[in-house]
């Protein structure tokens, strides 16, 4: 496989594709509240995988499992939608020239179930379904800003240069989640990311993820297709 195969953003634009498709479908159908509950992450589900049993909902219910997937491709808004299509096109095109579009897909599947983990871990008996791409694409910022960051950093000591930057690439996106949540005023328990809260755990671990990841999937591609 050339390394230029995935250059113009093929899988990045069939991600944003699926969503705004999602969201369209769902808000024409009169779905989309429905949907949030079908197919959203509800951290309270991991304890109890059976809480939506006879909800009545009008539609299947995802398996709990399947969940940090699915709940990507559903937005609470077109202000949700537009913003998070925005960052995926932003820094998803710039990351798939680098990872190629099969190890996009990894990355935005990783970072999508450490987006879960995150938020399960902030607020494990939540029962409001988070929704919205945002969590998956805070991995691909994290890779983004790894890659295309300025490189010079220094070792702490033992520490190496590269685990420095992350460190600081972390702290400084952390930081940045806490401060947006308490500058809006947002209630814990409003998850969906649009105009009901931020998933603040959704992001960090997502973002996290993505910095995690860079280094092995450069690997993988790089083997994979040597220069």
């Amino acid at each position: 496989m050339a390394a230029s195969q995935f250059s113009d953003g093929l899988v990045t634009k069939i991600l944003a594709l699926i969503s705004v498709l999602v969201f369209v479908i769902t808000l024409l159908t009169g779905l989309d509240g429905v949907a949030a509950y079908a197919g959203g992450f509800i951290p309270a589900r991991v304890a109890d995988p059976g809480l939506l049993d006879g909800a009545g909902l009008g539609l299947p219910v995802v398996p709990l499992l399947l969940t940090p997937i699915t709940s990507t491709f559903l937005h609470g808004g077109w202000l949700h939608l537009i913003f998070n299509m925005m960052m995926l096109f932003f820094c998803g095109r710039q990351v798939e020239m680098v990872l190629g579009g099969r190890l996009l897909i990894v990355l935005y599947a990783v970072g999508a179930y450490a987006a879960a983990a995150g938020q399960w871990m902030l607020e494990p008996d939540v029962m409001v379904p988070m929704i919205g791409a945002s969590g998956a694409i805070s991995a691909i910022i994290g890779a983004y800003a790894l890659l295309f960051s300025n490189n010079d950093v220094r070792p702490l000591g033992p520490v190496p240069a590269y685990v420095v930057r992350m460190i600081w690439l972390g702290a400084g996106w952390i930081t940045l989640q806490f401060l947006i949540g308490y500058a809006s005023g947002l209630d814990s328990q409003s998850l969906t990311g649009g105009s009901d809260g931020i998933a603040i755990g959704a992001h960090m671990g997502g973002f996290i993820a993505g910095m995690l990841l860079v280094r092995p999937l450069l690997k993988v591609r790089f083997r994979r297709n040597p220069l």
